[in-house]
C-alpha cells in the first residue's frame, strides 16, 4: 500500500469525495505495510516508527506541511452543521468568522516543517487524518445519542454522560465526559454533536446554536475563556466528552477501514483501542 491509497481509503470512510485541507500526505512514499497511528506524531514518534521497524506514520492533528498551515481552511465544514442545527446560514458565517481568522494567524507562524522535515530525513512516510477522523466520531456519538435519547423529553445532563460511557472509548479513557456548562440535573433539551470543523467554533458558535434552539451541545474540548462567556450567555448546556476519546472513535473507525484493506495498525499517542473492553 502506498500513502496516497492509505488517505484515499480515509476520504472515502467517511463519506467525502475530497481530501480536506487538514489531512494529506506530508511525505510520501509505498510498499507501507505496518504503520503508528497516533493523535500527535512528531518527531520522537517517528524515530520509534523507524526503531521499532513501522513502514509509515499517521498522525490525527496535523503536525506539518499543507495540512497544518490549512487547517483553518475546514472550518468552513462547521456552518453547513451549524445550519443542520438550524442556525440561518449568513449568522453561521459571521459567528465563525473571528474564531476562524484566529486560527489562521496561528497556523501561519507555526513551524510546519517540524515533523515534516524529520520524515524527510529518515524516510519514513508521514500522513495526516485529521478531519475524515473528525466527521465519523460526529457521526458515530450522534447516532448514539439520537438512539438513546428518543423519546426521553426529560433527560438530564447526567443522562447523556452516562450515554457517552456506554461507548468503550469514553468507558475507558482517564478523562471522562464532563459538564461544562449546567448540572448533572439540568435537563438536557436538543442534544447536538459538534466535533468535526478543525477545532472549536468559540463563543458565537456556541451562541447560535443556543439561539437556534440546541439545549446541550457535545464537544471534544472547550477553552476556559468560551466557557466563561457561555456561563453567562446563560442559555444552553455544554459537555466536553473528552479530547483523546473523541478522536479515538473516529480514528478507531479509520483504523478498522485500513485494517479492512489489510495494513497492520498500531494505536500509540492518545488512541484508545475499543478492544481492551473485552479484557475488563
Amino acid at each position: 500500500m502506498n500513502a496516497q491509497e492509505i488517505i484515499k481509503i480515509a476520504v472515502e470512510a467517511c463519506g467525502l469525495e475530497e481530501v480536506p485541507a487538514d489531512s494529506g500526505v506530508i511525505v510520501d512514499g509505498d510498499n507501507i505495510h505496518k504503520v503508528l497511528f497516533g493523535v500527535d506524531m512528531e518527531a520522537a514518534e517517528i524515530l520509534i516508527a523507524r526503531e521499532l521497524g513501522y513502514d509509515g506514520v499517521i498522525t490525527h492533528h496535523p503536525k506539518g506541511g499543507n495540512p497544518m498551515v490549512n487547517l483553518f481552511q475546514v472550518m468552513d465544514n462547521q456552518i453547513d452543521r451549524m445550519v443542520e442545527a438550524g442556525v440561518p446560514i449568513n449568522k453561521a458565517q459571521k459567528a465563525l468568522a473571528e474564531r476562524k481568522g484566529v486560527v489562521d494567524r496561528g497556523m501561519h507562524v507555526s513551524n510546519y516543517d517540524r515533523a515534516a522535515s524529520a520524515a524527510r530525513l529518515l524516510g519514513m512516510p508521514f500522513i495526516g487524518i485529521h478531519t475524515p477522523a473528525d466527521i465519523l466520531a460526529e457521526k458515530t456519538v450522534q447516532e448514539h445519542l439520537d438512539k438513546k435519547l428518543y423519546n426521553r423529553p426529560k433527560a438530564t445532563l447526567q443522562d447523556v454522560i452516562d450515554f457517552l460511557e456506554e461507548l468503550p472509548e469514553y468507558k475507558l479513557a482517564l478523562a471522562k465526559p464532563v459538564i461544562r456548562v449546567g448540572s448533572p440535573e439540568s435537563f438536557a433539551g436538543k442534544v447536538f454533536v459538534a466535533m468535526a470543523g478543525g477545532t472549536s467554533g468559540g463563543k458565537d458558535v456556541y451562541k447560535a446554536y443556543f439561539e437556534a434552539g440546541i439545549g446541550t451541545l457535545v464537544v471534544m474540548h472547550m477553552p476556559e475563556d468560551v466557557i466563561k462567556a457561555v456561563k453567562e450567555q446563560n442559555i444552553g448546556n455544554v459537555i466536553v466528552a473528552g479530547h483523546m476519546a473523541s478522536d479515538s472513535v473516529g480514528i478507531n473507525k479509520i483504523i478498522e477501514a485500513l485494517e479492512n484493506k489489510g495494513l497492520k495498525v498500531t494505536r500509540m499517542s492518545g488512541v484508545i483501542d475499543p478492544n481492551e473492553m473485552s479484557e475488563l
